[in-house]
């Protein structure tokens, strides 16, 4: 097999092991610099050039992006997906991990537990999405930082306002995050490769600094995790669109809270911690799913006129409530169940004698308008008793009374 790793740092520790790994089991690797890469578009295929030649044929790439470079660096990753070349990390996943906004509004969706999380842009919304994470001390995340750089503890809501007024003055985003205070400083960093969970660490800031990243001289340990937190950090890494990624997870009241998903996470302090080869893990994931190189399904399954992919909710009032899905009519009316959903568990291509229950969630593909038709009527918000004005019942204008030339 010929894999690609894409890198700017060939000495790091991260794309040495994995450079190793892949060769030890006698695989053709190249640590390829990602921004020597031109994308081609003016031939009848999508090609690539590399240092100014034609690019060679590749059976994998690995990225590993960059922060600085995300956006030219997922350009290249999906023009190796457009290429049909296998990655694991598709541009796609890569985006919506490097940013923690989109990433936490993603995660949410799909009933991820996460520390309460509040975004604002005017100043008078500062206070009050404050007070809806929970008040002070809370954490001031910027949306793009990385290794604990652009996270703030602020004491007070007053300091946070401050610091928050600064960032933005300077056009930077910010995400306001409850400050876990019974995680005391720890937080859980695994490992998962394709749909488990390969290593895991715990982190632990030293001192009086509650960030425990490595890089901020926190101390790492090999941890065992139950299978809720295992079940967790593989989902979150599923939803997001990553084959390899890094969970970071506090350990809350009432279980694990998502902080982070990684999609380049370093592999130097869990190796270190675990002792366990998981740079040979990833490469022999991917030989195994090289055949099988990830497509945008939706963009493939909505070509034909008429045609799309929906997600149709069951409902307690329905009465698909206690059918099959072959009693359905789901099939008669040309819609194809591709996935089923009840609750954080998911049944992949399910078979005709599953029975339905209320709230599952049917990933279909089919005619949109038969779609459409079963898909209620959103329910409105209930309306808001509004005070009273000021003046009830407004004066009627005298006789005589100009009238409003509007």
């Amino acid at each position: 097999m010929r894999i690609a790793i894409l890198s700017r740092a060939p000495r790091a520790y991260s794309t040495q092991r994995l450079k190793a790994a892949a060769q030890q089991r006698g695989h053709d690797v190249r640590v390829l610099d990602t921004l020597r890469f031109a994308i081609d578009l003016s031939g009848a295929e999508p090609d690539l050039h590399f240092r100014g030649r034609p690019l060679s044929d590749y059976d994998a790439v690995l990225p590993r992006i960059g922060n600085s470079i995300t956006y030219f660096g997922t350009a290249v990753v999906r023009q190796f997906e457009q290429m049909d070349v296998y990655t694991p990390n598709t541009a796609n996943g890569i985006s919506n991990a490097r940013d923690k906004l989109r990433a936490t509004q993603i995660l949410s969706r799909h009933n991820i537990q996460m520390p309460a999380t509040a975004f604002v842009r005017n100043r008078v919304d500062v206070r009050p999405a404050i007070e809806r994470v929970g008040g002070a001390p809370v954490v001031i995340k910027l949306l793009e930082g990385t290794q604990g750089i652009g996270v703030i503890l602020a004491p007070e809501v007053k300091v946070a306002e401050a610091i928050i007024e600064t960032l933005h003055s300077t056009k930077q985003n910010v995400l306001i995050q409850r400050f876990v205070a019974e995680s005391r400083g720890r937080d859980i960093r695994a490992l998962v490769v394709g749909d488990r969970v390969v290593a895991a660490m715990r982190r632990t800031a030293t001192g009086d600094e509650f960030r425990s990243n490595v890089h901020r001289g926190g101390t790492v340990e090999a941890v065992e995790l139950s299978p809720e937190y295992e079940q967790v950090a593989v989902r979150s890494a599923q939803i997001m669109g990553l084959k390899i990624a890094g969970v970071d997870m506090l350990m809350g009241t009432d279980g694990p809270l998502v902080m982070e998903v990684n999609s380049s996470p370093g592999l130097q302090g869990i190796e270190e911690a675990t002792n366990l080869d998981v740079a040979g893990a990833i490469v022999d994931f991917i030989a195994n799913q090289v055949a099988f190189p990830e497509i945008d399904v939706r963009q493939r399954l909505t070509v034909s006129t008429g045609y799309g992919v929906a997600e149709l909710v069951v409902h307690a009032a329905a009465n698909l409530v206690g059918q099959t899905l072959g009693e359905s009519g789901l099939w008669e009316r040309d819609i194809t169940v591709l996935t089923l959903h009840r609750g954080a568990q998911v049944i992949p291509n399910p078979r005709k004698g599953v029975v339905l229950e209320a709230e599952d969630r049917l990933l279909c593909f089919g005619k949109l308008e038969e779609m459409r038709s079963m898909i209620p009527q959103r329910r409105k918000r209930r309306a808001k008793v509004r005070k009273l004005p000021k003046d009830p019942i407004p004066r009627e204008p005298a006789v005589g009374d100009a009238a409003d030339p509007a």
